[in-house]
């Protein structure tokens, strides 16, 4: 019996000891809880605390101020607003209940309840929410930091850190603790951007409805509450679905909170989104808004691509136009100093500087209407070059490559695609024979050019292009040799490179951008060697030739150094069958020509085939922009010449001669890669820096990522000094190409590269007036 006592009692023992054991563990595990949890809570507050104490200074003044982006010239002067000339600001007093309500109920409902600035609740909320559809599907920010966002900071995704999180934060609440919550709503209200210009609710009531907001009703002032969430998907002049679909929601949160009756809401939700809506149209736009127009657009594209929002973000923007530059080259267009056919032929230019790729003026077209970004015909790349490519694409190549002289022979003859019946005429259906590669560049003949790029391959020919900004897929046809499709601002890039002796520049409208918070990007670039001096200099010298006594007469300057190059399509047979008034006469015509300073690009032609042809006078429009242009452009610069690199050599060689013969006398002044000139022309007796000559090739894929071409190249139907395509017999042709290619060719690419691009070469040839 005391054996059972004791076995109990040691029992309860163990039992009371296990469970002190327990209780004492369990104990342990909460304390250490406890103390990460407050570790993390004071190192959070610490973090934030770090971050906070660099938040900028926020003012009333900037609280009340617009949200539109100021652009402003290189040399600091301000030039114009993003925004509309003037902003209807509305005062608290005037701020209808009606708005308030349905802005705090789609916004922030908790609005008037969270006394800090930032509601933990709803950013919990939202966490819960994302977390579920695995996206970013609802927002915590609240309207103060909304409004805190778009009087300092950046939209851009790129600056949505866990630094800039908290400094709104901060803010949120200095700005909650500094101003009731009448006067936030009233900042919030007048600062939102709601499309077209106009910034502020006020502004927007009376852009789209002609009534302040104290006339609108319901349904009305549910569309203007919900537009700031997307203002262009919102628009209810494009996407009225979207923006019903928007409406309804903005109704449906006012009447689950209570601020409008269920009779209100089935009466709003079924009014038609176009009721009091006014008819489309444009500000009063001023003067200088629409001779700047088209370059605005691309700034404000660039803009945009860099990861900010112009119209949000409250940007300093600084662009590289020089505003009396971009007004000479407005008026050269509309007031008639420069000829053209008629009132409907257009013309699309840009002006580069080479030297840093600064996009100097842009013009997007002639008689351009009152319409705000509208139509940009100088970066259109739906049209083909004609042979203003063949320097990109051809004998810039050929020199790279395969360091062919300027006095290498190519044959001007008949040519037949090869396995093709399919003959290449050129422009003047004649063939001249034998001739030197200058020749066949000043004088713009087609089959040398042909020839050529057979030589080089496509496939490398087109990296080259690549490099330069300028699109040509790698399997094109052989028929892109004499025209691609590109803009007026890529050619003008690639050609840069030629004037800066290989070093290529993207072009940039933009080069520095600055957030009212201090944050500071700067675009501009050393640039990129994309070629060698030895074929930069050697493509300026022939097309110096051009202008001088080839096709590009018409754009000579006396005295002036520069070098340039025409480009002339023809219509289709396609083209012709409509309209046979048409033969004879281009359907598109460019120049591009360049000094050491400038380089302008210029495309003329209809938008409409239906619009007329380029006849007469016309057919020079686009050297007599280029000259009267840089006539203007060069009236203050040094006319400084390009300077002949060691490794390149020179020598009078007897005309025609193959292999090439130096001549006593006469003869032409021809250039060659040193190292590869005929004996006596002294190849090695100087040296050169073989590192300056060294092509950066790795930076062709990055380069050509970021080209601005993204249409696909399709060759056109051209016949010029230079035209790209015959027929559409040549049209044809290209389908059988592979099968009989040359040798030439044969060692540039295999066969199944050969076949790719002959029948690439049919499908751009069929295709070739399917640009209008």
């Amino acid at each position: 019996m005391a054996d059972n006592n004791n076995m109990k009692r040691e029992s309860r023992r163990d039992y009371h000891g296990r469970r002190s054991s327990g209780n004492h563990l369990w104990m342990k595990i909460i304390k250490w809880i406890f103390l990460i949890v407050l570790l993390v809570v004071v190192s959070g507050i610490g973090l934030f605390a770090f971050y906070a104490k660099d938040a900028p200074n926020i003012s009333q003044d900037q609280l009340q101020s617009g949200g539109t982006s100021g652009l402003y010239t290189n040399d600091g002067k301000f030039l114009l607003s993003l925004g509309s000339e003037k902003r209807i600001y509305v005062k608290n007093k005037d701020i209808p209940q009606q708005l308030k309500d349905a802005v705090v109920s789609v916004e922030d409902k908790r609005f008037y309840k969270d006394h800090l600035g930032v509601d933990p609740i709803r950013i919990a909320g939202s966490m819960l929410t994302n977390a579920k559809s695995n996206s970013i599907a609802a927002g915590g920010s609240t309207i103060t930091q909304q409004l805190v966002k778009l009087t300092v900071f950046s939209t851009a995704a790129s600056q949505r850190t866990l630094k800039r999180k908290a400094q709104e934060a901060w803010l949120a609440m200095k700005v909650q603790h500094e101003f009731s919550k009448d006067q936030i709503l009233e900042f919030y209200i007048n600062k939102v951007f709601m499309n077209y210009g106009n910034y502020g609710m006020g502004t927007a009531a009376n852009y789209y409805y002609n009534k302040t907001l104290k006339q609108l009703d319901l349904a009305q002032t549910a569309l203007i509450a919900g537009m700031p969430n997307a203002p262009v998907a919102y628009d209810p002049y494009l996407y009225p679905q979207k923006t019903r679909y928007r409406r309804n929601i903005v109704l449906k949160t006012m009447l689950e909170n209570d601020k409008i009756t269920k009779s209100q809401y089935n009466q709003a939700i079924n009014e038609p989104i176009t009721k009091g809506l006014r008819p489309r149209h444009s500000n009063n736009e001023s003067k200088i808004r629409k001779i700047d127009d088209p370059y605005i657009k691309e700034a404000i594209s660039e803009v945009k691509s860099k990861g900010f929002d112009p119209y949000n973000d409250n940007l300093k923007i600084t662009i590289n136009i020089d505003q009396k530059a971009q007004k000479k080259l407005y008026k050269l267009a509309n007031n008639g100093s420069v000829p053209f056919t008629n009132d409907k032929m257009q013309v699309g230019a840009t002006v580069v500087d080479p030297n840093n790729g600064h996009v100097v003026a842009i013009l997007g077209g002639r008689h351009l209407p009152s319409v705000q970004l509208g139509l940009d015909r100088a970066v259109q790349t739906g049209r083909s070059t004609g042979s203003s490519i063949k320097p990109v694409l051809d004998y810039g190549p050929a020199i790279q490559y395969l360091n062919w002289s300027t006095a290498k022979m190519i044959d001007d003859s008949k040519y037949v695609y090869p396995g093709t019946n399919i003959q290449l005429y050129d422009w003047d259906n004649k063939y001249d024979g034998m001739m030197t590669m200058r020749k066949a560049l000043e004088q713009s003949r087609n089959v040398p050019a042909v020839k050529t790029l057979a030589e080089v391959g496509v496939k490398r020919a087109s990296a080259f292009a690549r490099r330069m900004g300028v699109n040509v897929p790698a399997n094109s046809g052989l028929s892109v040799a004499i025209g691609a499709n590109a803009s007026s601002l890529q050619m003008a890039g690639a050609y840069s490179a030629f004037a800066t002796m290989g070093i290529y520049h993207k072009p940039q409208f933009v080069s520095k951008i600055e957030t009212p918070d201090g944050l500071t990007r700067n675009y501009d670039s050393n640039g990129v060697r994309v070629m060698k001096k030895s074929t930069a200099y050697m493509i300026t010298d022939m097309l110096k030739g051009v202008i001088k006594r080839g096709s590009g007469t018409s754009a000579k300057i006396a005295n002036l150094h520069q070098a340039g190059k025409t480009g002339t399509v023809k219509y289709s047979d396609e083209d012709l069958a409509k309209y046979p008034e048409y033969n004879s006469t281009p359907k598109d015509s460019w120049f591009v020509g360049y000094t050491r300073s400038y380089v302008m690009g210029v495309w003329t032609g209809y938008d409409n085939l239906k619009d007329g042809t380029i006849s007469g006078v016309g057919q020079q429009s686009a050297q007599l922009l280029y000259k009267s242009m840089m006539t203007y452009l060069m009236r203050n610069k040094q006319n400084l010449d390009w300077k002949q690199p060691k490794s390149v050599v020179g020598a009078r060689i007897v005309n025609n001669s193959n292999p090439p013969e130096v001549a006593t006398s006469g003869g032409t002044w021809q250039l060659f890669v040193r190292g590869h000139a005929p004996a006596g022309i002294g190849n090695s007796a100087t040296s050169y820096d073989e590192d300056d000559e060294e092509t950066d090739t790795n930076s062709s894929d990055s380069t050509g990522a970021n080209s601005p071409a993204t249409a696909e190249s399709r060759s056109s139907s051209t016949s010029e000094n230079g035209s790209t395509n015959q027929s559409s017999r040549s049209q044809r042709a290209s389908s059988q190409q592979s099968r009989t290619q040359s040798s030439a060719s044969s060692q540039a690419q295999s066969s199944a590269t050969s076949r790719s691009e002959n029948n690439n070469d049919r499908r751009e040839q069929e295709n070739s007036s399917s640009n209008d």
